[in-house]
C-alpha cells in the first residue's frame, strides 16, 4: 500500500501523520509513507486545502484530520 500525506508541514499536516503512522501500526500494514510538501503535485491531486491524504493514488482526505479511527477505517477498505 503507498500512502502519501500531501502539505506543507503545517499542525494539522503534522497530526494527520502522526495519526496515519498510529493506524498503520494498529492494522500491522506494510506500507511505504511519504510525504508531499511541493505545492505543484499537491495541486495536481486536485486539493485545494491541506492536509491531505492519499491511498494508492486516490484522495480519500482532504482539508480535515480525521481521528485515528476514522484513518484505519479507511485504510481497511
Amino acid at each position: 500500500m503507498k500512502i502519501k500525506i500531501l502539505g506543507p508541514g503545517c499542525a494539522n499536516c503534522q497530526r494527520l501523520e502522526e495519526r496515519t503512522k498510529e493506524a498503520v501500526e494498529a492494522l500491522g500494514l506494510d506500507v511505504n509513507l511519504e510525504k508531499v510538501t511541493d505545492a505543484a503535485e499537491i495541486a495536481s491531486y486536485g486539493i485545494m486545502r491541506t492536509p491531505g491524504l492519499v491511498v494508492d493514488d486516490t484522495v480519500v482526505v482532504a482539508g480535515q484530520v480525521p481521528s485515528t479511527r476514522e484513518i484505519s477505517d479507511l485504510l481497511k477498505n
